[in-house]
């Protein structure tokens, strides 16, 4: 059983993250200002980052790696929240899931530019097709067809990728360095210290009652459940789990998020977006499968 429990740990945080997008789009921006959401959730995250103080020691970081961590939490906590929030509440979860897809690409971009990684023949062409997908993907908000979709909010979860992306690869060895907990309650805590002088207008002119009335269960979860829990699990099965394999997982979400979205009547589903997302599917398949013989490529993601 205990082989089995990374894979279900990497089942269930993949499907909490495909709730995150129609959940999202309920609440963003009708109920929550996007500002209002991000220092809100940041909040949230940094208080269950502090609970497991309770059982364990604080781990001392090194005087050099405070400001590496600061600088993380600006661009994993703050830069990456405003983008998703932004860009969910402008355009379709959909169309938002699929795009969040071309992290594994984006990695391998960041990874060659920052001389950690090479191209090979397999990892261009996996690139390309990737990418084609990924840049028709936003192209749809423009389309008068997808009436769900919008351009710039397309292009601002693009932007999310690419910080994740940057994230993963940069601090790297800074995350490796220490206990998940402590890295996530430095990033979270100093996301939320930075984030709430943004957002404390926005929070304090929300309309609670409306919350309570139409959207009290989809604003909890995205509030309190998509960062610290599914953080956790993540980390817990890398210790045993290749990142290739992890990585496969993360296909889960589209699927499940255009599953719910679809059923809840928030989204509709077309042809040509199908078709781009299995563009986008192939081209990190190709990437993967160059990586097959090196299980230390990164190709996990952080929400």
């Amino acid at each position: 059983m205990s082989k089995f429990k990374p894979h279900i740990a990497l089942l269930v945080c993949n499907i909490l993250w495909a709730m995150d997008y129609p959940f999202y789009n309920i609440v963003l921006p009708e109920y929550v200002h996007p500002m209002a959401m991000v220092s809100g959730s940041l909040i949230a995250t940094a208080l269950l980052s502090l609970i497991p103080l309770a059982w364990e020691k604080s781990e001392k970081v090194a005087r050099t790696d405070i400001r590496r961590l600061i600088g993380a939490a600006l661009l994993i906590g703050v830069l990456r929240k405003v983008f998703i929030m932004y860009g969910l509440s402008m355009t379709s979860p959909i169309d938002g899931s699929i795009i969040d897809t071309i992290v594994p690409l984006l990695v391998l971009v960041v990874s060659v530019l920052l001389g950690m990684d090479r191209f090979t023949k397999l990892k261009v062409a996996g690139l390309a097709l990737g990418m084609a997908g990924a840049v028709a993907v936003v192209l749809t908000g423009i389309s008068a067809a997808h009436t769900h979709s919008h351009l710039w909010g397309n292009i601002l979860i693009l932007l999310c990728a690419c910080v994740t992306s940057l994230y993963m690869v940069w601090f790297k060895r800074l995350i490796a360095k220490y206990r998940i907990t402590t890295v996530l309650r430095w990033l979270y805590c100093t996301a939320a210290i930075v984030a709430l002088p943004f957002g404390l207008r926005a929070i304090i002119h929300t309309d609670y009652a409306a919350i309570a009335q139409h959207a009290l269960f989809p604003t909890l979860f995205v509030l309190i459940v998509p960062t610290y829990l599914p953080n956790l699990m993540l980390n817990y099965a890398l210790k045993t789990v290749q990142p290739t394999v992890s990585s496969i997982y993360t296909y889960l979400q589209p699927v499940l998020a255009i599953a719910i979205s679809v059923a809840m009547g928030l989204d509709k589903l077309h042809l040509d977006t199908v078709i781009f997302a299995l563009v986008i599917f192939t081209g990190v398949a190709l990437v993967l499968r160059s990586y097959a013989a090196h299980p230390d490529a990164p190709a996990s993601r952080t929400h």
